[in-house]
């Protein structure tokens, strides 16, 4: 805690988040009307009830906004407000601002809709498929020939797999505060991963130009990619309120709300075709995911592709055919989530290698380590792989775990004990590091030396828990050769950094401090050539370390204050912009082949657990980790990533349910009827960082932020391998996440559903 500032804040809760701000006098609160169902047609609506309630209650509806009625970005399918018709249960109708916030919820209630017509609503994305309701067209990635491939296949395994969605539930809800300002603009203080965006969709709405609209962001609570896209439109809200009633406004949602109106990670239905060998390599694999987009676009054409990226894991297969599809169904729009798309792909193919292991009559370990990737090995995609650390992390996890120890233990065990099954899975981890869109491989930093020596450093990265702000002030410390306390890392403003990129893809500290490190390299620079002028020492020679001027080893005499000073006087430029875009990185959608990744982390990771055959309850014993971290810029801020990280992929794997009803109805709407993953439910964890320099990123690290949630994923067939224990010969099902309902249908023979294989089976070949 001493090492980082922001802890004492967090743990005295003296740290400032968007609710916590004064507001100024005159402040009006917001509050939305939702939608009722799921699908609808109304014919207008009656604010009057609401009007009642006090002079301060105003109500804004489509016919109300000054641009246009839109909130989408890859394609224009999201209106703010909602006209005529709504497409998801949750969906903003109206805007109700008052006084209070309780009086703005009061009078959202009494907001009628007229002439409403429910209608039904699709809510599964094979059903959306099969009526044509797709969103953009499916895309293919393939390599070699799998349909020529299948001939030489000993097994040939095929299944369906399901994977459901999870909720963000972040500390902080969404929310924004937007104050009008005399120029006819607004100023949005925005609870967003990416100010710009925010930015450019407020601009929109309220039809200005981009440069009437500040955006500033602070600090979020927690986000995890919900506050990617998906905070634009409550802001867009709140400066609707505060551009047509002149005043202030401010909209925080509660918990329910923010449940029920926002996206969440994707749920998709897949199905995949698997052969192998008779010695157990992969020879052809081919996948055919649906995924449910929900009612609107929003980043699905950007998650898909990661999905496809992914698709092969952590393995070299010589024959590859995978498509995703886009479906648009009645549920809200699903959005960024951490791993975006990376984990439904990964968990396919090992639910794949799963199966056709079984039927090859080997644990799918033995799988798993026969075809890791290897340098020189070319993905799918058409990218080479280089620096690669597959086998590396995972025969250190295996030592780690004392991995064939471990089974033979787990194997004692289920011998002995009737009422108790363990089991154990591995898991290897390979994950691409860049915003797979190209473009977006951008960054900006602002950095001000001021003449008493201290530093302010200004990019577009925001930090929401995840300590890309520390990681900044660190770099920028080393690259001016000052103390980290010298340094401040300021508020993200569209104003002092424009054009900045999302915080997302675990890109922040890749981006934005090497953009900060040019910034701070260029101020360095002069104040060398200044040293070298006052001392007359060789300019090569010369370096600042913590805070004083050396010439080789010996002290000048001189500080960094003094140099600064020094170069205050002498009109030298203290400021400097610094700009990154990430080299060497390209792709071309038509051929589906490139280099779309910087590098990729690696790892692995070894968990057990054990099953209550009677109950179907199950726990997680131990969970053993090998992390790909290169260099760390902060190991205690990386650890932290990555046993979070590995909760939440836990969580997602194997209890958080969300769930949803026939009619689109969110029945999983509060924290009471959501599991999620605690102190009890975590194993025993011991995490080891393999570190092994990455020359090609910021500081020679590597990113931590998403990778480590896949991990989780091995939790699933944990459990899995446990209930396999207690019946032998039974079909598996790939039905995630692995709740104890699922485990005791099971066991209770009644284990036919979506996830069981969709009776599909198992091919021996002589």
């Amino acid at each position: 805690m001493k090492r980082n500032p922001d802890s004492i804040l967090n743990v005295l809760g003296r740290t400032g988040y968007l609710d916590d701000m004064p507001v100024a006098a005159g402040t009006l609160h917001a509050a939305p009307v939702l939608s009722p169902c799921a699908k609808g047609t109304f014919t207008g609506v009656d604010p009057s009830r609401a009007l009642a309630l006090d002079p301060s209650v105003r109500v804004f509806l489509a016919a109300d906004i000054p641009g246009e009625n839109q909130l989408g970005s890859a394609v224009m399918d999201e209106e703010l407000l909602a006209d005529g018709e709504w497409h998801f249960r949750g969906q903003v109708i109206a805007l109700v601002l008052a006084s209070s916030r309780a009086l703005a919820r009061r009078a959202a209630a009494r907001v009628r809709l007229l002439g409403v017509v429910e209608l039904e609503p699709v809510t599964d994305p094979r059903v959306a498929f099969a009526r044509g309701d797709i969103i953009l067209s499916p895309r293919t990635q393939r390599m070699g020939d799998t349909a020529s491939a299948w001939k030489d296949c000993a097994v040939v395994a095929e299944g369906r797999v399901e994977s459901a969605g999870q909720e963000h539930v972040y500390l902080e809800t969404q929310g924004a505060y937007a104050l009008p300002d005399d120029s006819g603009g607004v100023r949005v203080i925005s609870g967003t991963q990416a100010p710009t965006a925010v930015q450019k969709i407020v601009a929109r709405v309220l039809g200005l130009p981009m440069n009437l609209v500040e955006v500033e962001t602070r600090r979020l609570g927690g986000a995890f990619g919900g506050k990617e896209d998906q905070a634009s439109g409550w802001a867009c809200l709140a400066s609707l309120g505060a551009v047509l009633t002149g005043r202030p406004v401010k909209l925080y949602l509660n918990r329910r709300d923010d449940m029920t109106a926002t996206g969440k990670r994707h749920p998709y239905s897949s199905d995949f075709k698997i052969g192998l060998a008779a010695d157990g390599r992969i020879l052809a694999f081919e996948a055919d995911y649906y995924q449910n987009a929900g009612a609107a676009t929003d980043l699905s054409p950007a998650i898909l592709p990661r999905t496809l990226f992914h698709a092969a894991g952590a393995y070299h297969v010589p024959n590859v055919r995978v498509t995703g599809t886009m479906c648009r169904t009645n549920l809200v729009p699903f959005t960024a989530f951490r791993g975006f798309g990376g984990p439904q792909g990964l968990f396919v193919m090992e639910c794949a290698i799963e199966k056709a292991a079984r039927a090859l009559g080997m644990h799918p370990s033995e799988v798993q380590r026969r075809n890791l990737l290897s340098e020189g090995d070319v993905f799918h995609y058409g990218m080479p792989a280089e620096d690669v650390r597959a086998t590396d992390t995972v025969d250190r996890c295996l030592a780690l775990s004392r991995w064939d120890e471990l089974r033979a233990e787990i194997a004692d065990h289920n011998r002995t004990h009737r009422s108790t099954k363990r089991g154990a899975a591995l898991f290897p981890l390979c994950f691409g590091i860049s915003f797979t869109k190209i473009m977006m491989n951008q960054g900006g930093a602002l950095v001000h030396v001021y003449n008493d020596g201290s530093v302010g450093v200004s990019t577009g990265a925001i930090e929401m828990g995840q300590g890309v702000g520390r990681k900044i002030a660190l770099v920028a410390a080393s690259a001016l050769g000052v103390p980290e306390a010298s340094v401040r890392v300021e508020s993200t403003r569209t104003t002092t950094v424009a054009n900045t990129m999302p915080t997302a893809a675990s890109t922040g500290s890749d981006i934005n401090a090497m953009a900060a490190k040019a910034a701070c390299d260029a101020i360095t620079a002069r104040l060398l050539d200044l040293a070298a002028e006052r001392t007359g020492s060789d300019r090569d020679g010369l370096r600042i370390v913590e805070g004083t001027l050396r010439s080789g080893d010996a002290d000048t005499g001189l500080s960094f204050r003094d140099l600064v000073a020094l170069a205050h006087e002498r009109r030298i430029d203290l400021s400097a912009h610094g700009f990154y875009a990430t080299p060497g990185i390209h792709y071309d959608l038509a051929a589906e082949k490139g280099r779309p990744f910087r590098y990729h982390v690696y790892g692995c990771a070894a968990i057990t657990a054990t099953v209550d055959i009677l109950r179907g309850s199950y726990r997680f014993d131990d969970a053993y980790i090998v992390h790909d971290i290169a260099g760390s810029i902060d190991p205690l801020v990386d650890m932290g990533q990555i046993e979070g990280a590995f909760a939440q992929g836990l969580g997602w794997a194997a209890l958080e349910e969300l769930a949803f009803d026939a009619s689109g109805r969110l029945l999983s709407d509060t924290l009471s009827t959501y599991k999620l993953p605690d102190a009890h439910f975590m194993p025993r964890m011991r995490v080891e960082l393999f570190e092994k320099p990455n020359p090609v990123a910021v500081a020679n690290s590597k990113a931590v932020g998403e990778p480590p949630l896949m991990y989780g994923i091995a939790g699933y067939f944990a459990v899995l391998d446990a209930l396999r224990a207690a019946r032998p010969g039974a079909e598996s099902f790939h039905d995630l996440p692995m709740t104890p309902e699922k485990a005791m249908r099971f066991l209770a023979e009644d284990a036919a559903g979506p996830g069981d294989g969709g009776g599909q089976g198992t091919e021996a070949r002589p």
